[in-house]
């Protein structure tokens, strides 16, 4: 089903470590994102609180002088325009613009300084930017003040506007402070007022004496100022800490003080129209000169004292947030530690779990199969531990895996110990069946050599012979079920027999050998041991050979020595197999498994696998030029024997022409001499094999070497015999269907 566009999964983590790495660190890292978030928001302000001091010495002093410095400037633009433009006043006013101006530009200086920029909060840089936009509207009003263009208050009122901008300066400096040191960071703020107020006195007391008198709204204005003052001073100086509070209340005792408030009142009880004659120019200059300095003084050390107290507490606040961040990092380190650990100590129990659960299913059980169906005696405990435990890894879900893992192993072992005690089983069946079969046909063979021997009608006889074929396929049957039980047949050869013969043997025991062609066999012997598992070896395969080929075809076979023993071709014409088919059959001969009773295909394949395993026979199928199959069977040199004698003169057998219809037999299967009986072929048991391929009787029935050949027959005999023998086959042909062939050989 195609994945809809826009849908696909995420990438998720697929080993468990990796799962157990991100479940650990998950938390780990928000837990180590809240504690840096909750330090920076702890310790952002107190920082600040820490640079306070430093910050208002640097901003703040000279903000305080520039304003002071404005404040003498809107005095003396009072008294020139009060006085209709004395010269004197002037001059005095014009040389305080210079000294104004030096101090606002140390105020610009200071704020553009880039070093010092990271010391201020956006909103203190604003107000610091803000005052100094408003000192650029002094020239202007400079200008306005020297032409005369507007009257002493209204010049008092805008000087008044350029100083205002001062306070929320001095206001964002100490705004980080909380607490208590807010409180008074405020109160430190509106007696900086109280300075204004008193110079915003000294302006309008000083235009008034130039002018000669106060009109009603410039005494009003007068008489507001002071009971600002008056009211400020009473109200804030009570607020301040003990330092800063002390230095005011020395102040309000003190004859600079006491002139201050008799002035005032000296002008406010003359009224509007005496208040001029009233402020006397040397006595209130006397007067107003030091305190305007003095409430300076008062103010910025109230400031000072205000930002140290702030310093000092942001230092005490800082050690305990110091102590409390190094606690939590603490805390987070261990939870980083003990995390990791746990994982850790989770995913090598996992591994370990898996390598041992790995190690117990790919290679322990595997090899306790293996060894139980070889017959040993296998020690399952030895062979296939229980997987162990270290202290304390019992309790837990692991533990419960492992014990889980454990009881299926418990139950993997039994059940192969059932299926290699099964098998040994079906085993047992298959050889006591075969024995049995064996022991049939051994008396079922020497009944028809007793008959064969009592015939003299050669048609009886025929049918005698084609009784003897069978019984002879059913021999390499019942030898094959004994070797898928993984027995040994029970036919043995004490002397090398000529590869001919073995061959003459293996054609002898298929049901249609007369469409086999036999070609001349090099004069190679093979060792006696291996005679019989080679001539049913070759049997199984020109079995195949003649099953999956049409019936009017020849199997032709081919032998030639080779540099390392001897090579050996069985070559049908049928349909032939596809690659998968050929590879799965050429495995099943180079590598046959354990016998499966479930599987009842290829047996004849599976049988010619195992008895080339058994003596290094090299067997493979491939493609024939034909387009059959190819059976190339390789004997190696330890297969082959030298002749023990010196080797008997062959009887030529002519090979048919390929594509030739079949005819009469190439070789029949007693291929050797028969003796003769009044004319009629006649056989004996055994008689129809040599020597070397006669099965040797039981050791206490005959003895240990077969007996000498019978006489020389000559070659007019010879014909005769084989003349007879045919002319039985060919009325046996005439008069009886041909037998079909078995199909239990498949490939």
């Amino acid at each position: 089903m195609p994945r809809r566009l826009g849908l696909a999964r995420p990438h998720r983590p697929r080993t468990i470590r990796t799962r157990i790495i991100a479940l650990v660190l998950i938390p780990v890292v928000a837990l180590v994102g809240l504690w840096t978030f909750a330090m920076v928001s702890m310790t952002g302000d107190l920082r600040a609180l820490v640079r306070l001091k430093d910050a208002y010495e640097y901003f703040g002093s000279p903000v305080d002088t520039a304003v002071g410095q404005i404040q003498i400037e809107r005095r003396l633009a009072a008294e020139y325009l009060g006085s209709g433009g004395d010269p004197a006043a002037l001059a005095a006013y014009t040389a305080q613009e210079r000294a104004t101006d030096e101090k606002v530009r140390a105020v610009r200086a200071a704020a553009e300084n880039p070093d010092r920029q990271d010391e201020l909060t956006a909103e203190q840089r604003g107000t610091l930017t803000a005052m100094i936009t408003a000192t650029d509207g002094l020239a202007p009003l400079r200008q306005a003040v020297i032409t005369r263009a507007l009257s002493w208050d209204a010049a008092v009122e805008r000087y008044t506007a350029a100083v205002e901008p001062s306070f929320a300066v001095e206001s964002a400096l100490t705004a980080l402070q909380a607490g208590r040191l807010a409180r008074e960071a405020q109160v430190v703020v509106e007696l900086v007022r109280v300075r204004e107020f008193v110079s915003r006195e000294d302006a309008l007391g000083s235009g008034a004496r130039a002018a000669g008198s106060f009109t009603p709204a410039q005494f009003r204005a007068f008489a507001a100022v002071v009971e600002d003052r008056r009211v400020f001073q009473r109200t804030y100086v009570a607020a301040l800490p003990a330092d800063s509070r002390a230095g005011f209340e020395t102040f309000a005792v003190d004859p600079r003080y006491t002139a201050l408030t008799a002035a005032e009142d000296g002008v406010l009880d003359a009224g509007a129209d005496a208040a001029g004659r009233a402020v006397d120019r040397n006595g209130w200059r006397t007067t107003m000169d030091p305190v305007v300095h003095r409430y300076m003084e008062l103010c910025k050390d109230a400031a000072l004292n205000s930002a140290a107290r702030g310093r000092a507490y942001a230092g005490d606040q800082l050690l305990k947030a110091g102590l409390a961040g190094g606690a939590g990092l603490l805390a987070v380190v261990f939870s980083v530690w003990y995390s990791v650990r746990t994982g850790r100590r989770i995913t090598r129990r996992l591994t370990r779990l898996r390598v041992a659960a790995d190690r117990l299913a790919n290679r322990q059980l595997p090899d306790v199969v293996r060894r139980l169906a070889a017959g040993e005696t296998v020690d399952v405990e030895r062979a296939a531990p229980r997987l162990a435990f270290a202290a304390g890894e019992h309790d837990d879900e692991i533990g419960d895996l492992g014990r889980a893992l454990n009881h299926a192993r418990r139950a993997a072992v039994e059940a192969a110990v059932e299926q290699a005690r099964l098998r040994a089983g079906i085993s047992g069946v298959f050889v006591n069946i075969a024995r049995r079969s064996q022991a049939l046909i051994h008396r079922q063979l020497k009944q028809l050599d007793a008959m064969e021997r009592r015939a003299t009608d050669p048609d009886e006889l025929a049918d005698l012979f084609r009784v003897d074929h069978l019984a002879t396929r059913m021999r390499r049957h019942a030898e094959g079920l004994i070797i898928l039980s993984g027995a040994a047949p029970g036919r043995r050869w004490r002397k090398p027999v000529p590869l001919v013969e073995v061959v003459g043997s293996a054609v002898g025991a298929v049901e249609e050998y007369e469409r086999v062609v036999v070609p001349p066999m090099p004069q190679v012997f093979v060792s006696g041991a291996a005679v019989g598992d080679l001539a049913h070896l070759v049997a199984e395969l020109i079995e195949n050979a003649t099953a999956f080929s049409p019936p009017h075809t020849q199997v032709t076979m081919r032998a030639g020595e080779a540099a390392h023993g001897c090579v050996l071709e069985i070559d049908d014409r049928g349909l032939g197999m596809d690659e998968d088919e050929l590879a799965a059959a050429n495995r099943t001969l180079a590598e046959p498994q354990e016998f499966d009773p479930t599987r009842t295909e290829r047996l004849g394949l599976f049988v010619t696998g195992r008895l080339a395993r058994r003596h290094g026979i090299e067997v493979a199928l491939r493609r024939s030029p034909y387009g059959g199959t190819t059976a190339v069977v390789l004997l190696p040199k330890a297969v082959l024997a030298e002749p023990p004698e010196p080797a008997p003169r062959p009887v030529p057998v002519p090979e048919a022409p390929i594509g030739a219809e079949p005819g009469p037999v190439a070789e029949a299967p007693a291929a050797a001499v028969l003796p003769m009986r009044r004319a009629l072929p006649t056989r004996t048991r055994q008689a129809s094999l040599s020597p070397r391929l006669q099965t040797p009787p039981p050791a206490d029935d005959v003895p240990a070497d077969p007996p000498a050949g019978g006489p020389e027959i000559s070659a007019e005999q010879m014909g005769a015999v084989f003349g007879a023998f045919q002319r039985g086959l060919d009325r046996g042909r005439g008069t009886e269907a041909r037998t079909p062939h078995d199909p239990e050989d498949e490939r």
